[in-house]
């Protein structure tokens, strides 16, 4: 008899799970790391997401910001570097709990990303080795673009109803760029300070609807 109630047990048990529909509805999220370092220092971005809710397992997102700098005391270069362009990221992230269902969430995913942006590079002061003068260097609206891939671990809390307080971690990795003809980029707006490759987290306000 254990057999039979066994198997009644887990046909209820599938039934249950495949009455949760597919589409859970869908959440908006803004980043507050971004917007704090853009006050505090000489770059940043303001952001902000849309993510799709699947059967609380996959999550398809898109991120759209602006990326911001104004890098004007170089050390070692003595370069004004400034710069203001949008950028976005496409991916999905999955739940990697047994209990999908949950209001918190732990989950990994992967971003595309890109970005096509200008730059104004500028030296005030250039020593001029033969005539002994000091002149101006620069250009300005100088055409670059980046190309990069994302791989992203982070958890998402519920703090009460809709609202949702979530972490992440970001690894980034260019996959292609141009930067023009005089020299590299300092910062690259979605990407972060120039790089074959950098880290980045966010902590992200979220609201289900």
């Amino acid at each position: 008899m254990a057999a039979p109630a066994a198997h009644a047990q887990l046909k209820m048990f599938r039934m249950e799970k495949d009455s949760i529909p597919l589409f859970r509805g869908f959440s908006v999220s803004f980043d507050l790391v971004g917007p704090a370092r853009l006050l505090l220092s000489d770059h940043g971005e303001i952001e902000g997401a849309l993510r799709i809710n699947l059967h609380d397992q996959w999550f398809p997102i898109i991120e759209i910001g602006v990326g911001k700098a104004n890098h004007e005391d170089d050390e070692v270069t003595e370069i004004i570097y400034k710069t203001t362009a949008p950028y976005f990221r496409l991916g999905i992230d999955l739940n990697l709990l047994k209990n999908k269902h949950q209001s918190n969430r732990l989950y990994g995913g992967i971003r595309y990303g890109f970005t096509s942006y200008k730059v104004d590079m500028i030296r005030d002061i250039l020593p001029d080795p033969i005539w002994k003068t000091e002149t101006g260097f620069g250009v300005e609206g100088m055409k670059c673009n980046m190309h990069w891939m994302e791989l992203v671990l982070g958890i998402d809390a519920k703090i009460y109803g809709p609202l949702h307080l979530g972490w992440n971690v970001r690894y980034k990795r260019r996959i292609s760029h141009k930067e023009g003809d005089i020299g590299q980029i300092w910062y690259v707006p979605g990407f972060g300070i120039n790089d074959q490759d950098t880290f980045a987290a966010n902590f992200n306000v979220i609201i289900d609807i």
